[in-house]
C-alpha cells in the first residue's frame, strides 16, 4: 500500500496575498532521517572544540552581514513587515554570534571542584559540559530569522547539532540562512531545517534529545508533556501579556514614547510587546492624550527595501488578524473607547495602530494575548492596584514600570511576577545578552540568553573524578569489618558534627 505525500505548503505575502514560494510538508520518516544524519555528524563537531566551532560561526556571521539586504527582502516577502522591522532580523543574531564566540571557550571550560571535606583530599574533581547530541528548535512566524538565531548559535557553539523547524507561514528566509551555512561557507553538516505544519513539529520533538520551543502556551504544554514522556529536557518561551505600569511621577514624554514603540514594534507581534498599560489616575487623561497622538502618527505598510517609509507592516496570518479584531470589538462592546485606529485596512492583512482607553479586566484585550497593534490602557487608583492587576494574569514574560523615583520603581519591580522587569524602559532586556530571558507562570519554563546560560543550557554537566594517589584500596571497599566501620563512623562525626560533644560521641544513644 502506498501513501500519498502531503501537499506542498504555499507561502503567501500577507501584505498583498501573492504566492512567494512553496515548501514541502515533510513526513515523520523524513524528519527522522534528517535527525539521524545530524546524530552521525555530532561527535566530530563536538571534537572540534569551541574555538574551531566559533570560527565556523564567525564565518556565518560575516555571510549574514554580506547578505543582509537580500535576507531582509526575503523576510519582507513572507511576513509583510516594514523595512525597519525586516532589517532588524539579522542584527541581534550577528551580535549574539560575536558575543558568544568571544566568550564561549571560557563558558565551556571544565570547572575545577574542591572537595567538600578532608575525605576527598586524594581526589581530583571537575565538571565538564557535554552537549545534547541533537537539539530541536521550533520557532514561530513573527521573527523568521531573528527567533532561530536567539538559540541556534549557543547550541552549535556548545557542540550540539541542531534540527530547526520554522513556522509553515514564514519558512523561506530561514531555509536560505541554513543553506548559507551548509553551502556558501562550507560549514559541517550540523545544522538542518525541515518544513511542514504541526505534524512535522511533533516529529521533531520525537527525534531529538532536547527541545527549544517558542510559541503559544497551548502548543508548549503539549510539547512539554511529550518531552516528559520521552524524559528529555525542554525549554519553552510561550505567550505573554506584558504589563506596563505608569506611576504619577513618571516622565510622561518618555513613558508615552516607550508605550508607542513597545506596543507596536513589529505590529505588536512580539512575545514581549506591551499588551496592557496601567496608569495612575492623576496622569491618566494626559497619558492617553499624548500616547494617542504618537500612535496616530505611526505609518503602516510594507515599504520598499531600504526606504524606511513605514514603522509597522502586516499581520502575518488571517487567523491572528481575526483575534485582533475580536479583542477590539469585545472592548468596544464593554464600554472602552477607541482613541485612534480600531479596524483593519481595506487591502492586505494590515490593522491600524489602535489605542483602547477605559478598559478593565472583564475585556479580552486585558485577559488574553492579542499579539497585534493594540494598546489597552486602564486607570488605576495607586501603585498597589497597578501591581495587583499586573499580576492578575496567567502570563509573566516581562513587564515595565515608569517612575522618576528609583526607589519607588524598584519597589514595584520587586513585586511583579514576570521573568524580566524594565524600569523606565520597555523590551530592553531582550538586547542585553548577559541577562536571562524567560517567562514565569504560563509564559514558559527555562530561559534563553543570559551569558554562559546561552551555551550551557544545551549541555549536560558531567562529573569527572580521578585519583591523586594510587591507593591499593578504599577504606569503604569490601571486606567489611567492625574496625573499619567504627573508624569511618568516628571520622564522619569529627568532620560533620556541629559541636565537640557530638564529634566525640558524648551525646546520643
Amino acid at each position: 500500500m502506498t501513501t500519498t505525500a502531503p501537499a506542498p505548503i504555499e507561502v503567501r505575502c500577507p501584505a498583498d496575498g501573492r504566492i512567494v514560494g512553496t515548501v514541502a510538508n515533510q513526513t515523520r520518516d523524513e524528519v527522522g532521517a534528517v535527525a539521524a544524519k545530524l546524530r552521525e555528524a555530532q561527535p566530530a563537531w563536538e571534537a572540534l572544540g569551541p574555538e574551531a566551532r566559533g570560527k565556523h560561526l564567525r564565518d556565518w556571521r560575516d555571510w549574514l552581514l554580506d547578505n543582509e539586504r537580500r535576507l531582509g527582502e526575503l523576510v519582507q516577502s513572507e511576513t509583510g513587515k516594514s523595512w525597519a522591522d525586516a532589517s532588524m532580523e539579522t542584527a541581534l543574531g550577528v551580535d549574539i554570534i560575536s558575543y558568544l564566540t568571544k566568550n564561549g571557550p571560557e563558558f565551556l571550560a571544565p570547572r575545577k571542584v574542591s572537595p567538600h571535606s578532608p575525605a576527598g583530599a586524594t581526589k581530583k574533581m571537575r565538571v565538564v559540559y557535554r552537549p545534547y547530541p541533537v537539539v530541536g528548535l521550533i520557532t514561530p512566524w513573527n521573527g523568521p530569522i531573528g527567533n532561530p538565531l536567539l538559540d541556534v548559535v549557543g547550541a552549535l557553539l556548545a557542540g550540539a547539532t541542531v534540527l530547526t523547524k520554522p513556522s509553515e507561514y514564514t519558512p523561506l528566509s530561514w531555509i536560505e540562512v541554513v543553506r548559507g551555512w551548509r553551502e556558501d561557507i562550507g560549514a559541517p553538516p550540523v545544522l538542518e531545517v525541515v518544513t511542514g505544519a504541526g505534524e512535522t513539529g511533533a516529529a521533531v520533538v520525537d527525534a531529538v534529545d532536547m527541545v527549544m520551543f517558542t510559541g503559544s502556551a497551548r502548543t508548549g504544554k503539549r510539547i512539554a508533556a511529550r518531552c516528559g514522556e520521552r524524559l528529555i529536557p525542554c525549554s519553552l518561551e510561550l505567550g505573554g501579556k506584558d504589563a506596563m505600569i505608569v506611576l504619577a511621577d513618571a516622565d510622561l514624554d518618555r513613558a508615552t514614547s516607550a508605550a508607542a514603540w513597545g506596543g507596536f514594534l513589529n505590529a505588536g507581534q512580539a512575545c514581549i510587546s506591551v499588551e496592557r498599560v496601567y496608569v495612575e489616575a492623576p496622569i491618566y487623561d494626559e497619558f492617553v492624550r499624548k500616547v494617542t497622538e504618537k500612535v496616530a502618527g505611526i505609518r503602516v505598510g510594507m515599504d520598499a527595501p531600504g526606504e524606511f517609509a513605514t514603522e509597522i507592516g502586516a499581520i502575518a496570518t488571517e487567523d491572528q488578524l481575526q483575534i485582533i479584531e475580536t479583542h477590539v470589538e469585545d472592548a468596544k462592546a464593554k464600554g472602552a473607547r477607541i482613541t485612534t485606529g480600531g479596524k483593519r485596512r481595506s487591502s492586505g492583512q494590515f490593522f491600524e495602530p489602535t489605542v483602547i482607553a477605559d478598559v478593565n479586566h472583564s475585556m479580552d484585550c486585558m485577559r488574553h494575548e492579542t499579539f497585534g497593534p493594540t494598546l489597552p490602557i486602564m486607570k488605576v487608583a495607586n501603585e498597589d492596584e497597578a501591581v495587583r492587576l499586573a499580576n492578575d494574569s496567567p502570563y509573566g514574560l516581562s513587564a515595565s514600570v515608569f517612575s522618576s523615583n528609583p526607589d519607588r520603581a524598584q519597589r514595584v519591580a520587586d513585586q511583579l511576577q514576570a521573568g524580566a522587569v524594565n524600569m523606565n524602559n520597555v523590551l530592553s532586556n531582550l538586547f542585553q545578552l548577559t541577562l536571562p530571558m524567560g517567562g514565569w507562570k504560563e509564559s514558559g519554563i527555562g530561559t534563553r540568553l543570559g551569558g554562559a546560560n546561552a551555551v550551557l543550557k544545551f549541555c549536560r554537566p558531567q562529573a569527572q573524578i580521578s585519583e591523586r594517589v594510587a591507593l591499593k584500596s578504599e577504606v569503604y571497599w569490601f571486606p567489611i569489618s567492625k574496625r573499619k566501620a567504627t573508624m569511618q563512623a568516628k571520622a564522619m562525626r569529627m568532620m560533620a558534627a556541629g559541636d565537640w560533644r557530638r564529634r566525640l560521641g558524648l551525646r546520643g544513644r
